[in-house]
């Protein structure tokens, strides 16, 4: 339904997500249903969209569907998620590819699909749009501040071929654009580096201490600690002061972009 209002009005997604504040992804999957919409989302999108109450009469079904997927994720990630959706600050370090919140849906069905051992396509389109319903984050408000360390071999890293890499690379700078978002590149060509034990998230949730995450060959870990989560927020802080600044990290995103 939202296609072919969208369409009626002449508009493309990106032109349609430009109105409302959300990237052209995101509005292909929310007509795709493979994103949840949220009820504040139906309500502009209704009177933008001369919809006459159309949309307003999915609200409800829609609260429906947002209570069942906070239920989606495994059982052993459930914690996680849950301090991610109520998180007031987020920081992520990243060295193999790009992090879940940051994904298209083409780069993450790439990630799934590649995954060994092998997953079914139902498990597959499962977890591309549960990885898509976690990036409602960046559409709360007030905003979760948020800031990305990447390594660099990750932005020359072709996941899914080609166009879906060039298109990454273009969501990058799009989110890295946000007001509440910082993305920052490690260069390859540095001599020293503070953390070499893997990627890790560290967040804050409203009104409890930091905490961190780590997931390593499938093993989870959630950690709490105030002193292991000091040492990890110590080593992040390293790394930022390190890694080239947001400005100059877009100009290398655009420049890698452009010799694509």
């Amino acid at each position: 339904m939202l296609r072919l209002l969208r369409e009626r009005k002449g508009w493309t997604q990106k032109e349609f997500g430009s109105k409302v504040g959300y990237g052209p992804d995101q509005i292909g999957a929310m007509e795709r249903g493979v994103r949840v919409t949220r009820p504040e989302f139906l309500v502009k999108a209704d009177e933008l969209l001369d919809a006459g109450g159309l949309l307003l009469e999915a609200i409800e079904d829609v609260e429906r569907a947002m209570k069942k997927a906070r239920t989606r994720h495994p059982e052993w990630y459930r914690s996680y998620a849950g301090l991610e959706a109520q998180a007031v600050e987020l920081h992520f370090y990243a060295n193999q590819g790009v992090p879940g919140l940051l994904q298209t849906k083409d780069y993450a069905g790439a990630v799934f699909s590649r995954r060994r051992p092998l997953l079914d396509e139902e498990t597959i389109e499962r977890r591309v749009a549960d990885r898509l319903d976690r990036q409602q984050i960046f559409d709360k408000w007030p905003a979760p501040m948020c800031s990305y360390v990447l390594e660099e071999v990750i932005l020359d890293r072709p996941i899914g071929g080609r166009q879906v890499h060039a298109d990454q690379l273009r969501q990058l700078l799009r989110i890295g654009s946000m007001r509440n978002v910082e993305i920052q590149v490690m260069p390859t060509c540095l001599e020293q580096h503070p953390n070499m034990d893997g990627a890790f998230n560290l967040l804050t949730p409203k009104g409890h201490p930091q905490v961190a995450y780590t997931e390593i060959q499938g093993y989870p870990r959630l950690i709490t600690d105030l002193e292991e989560v000091r040492k990890i927020a110590d080593r992040y802080g390293i790394m930022r002061a390190m890694a080239l600044p947001p400005a100059e990290s877009q100009a290398l995103i655009e420049k890698k972009l452009g010799e694509l």
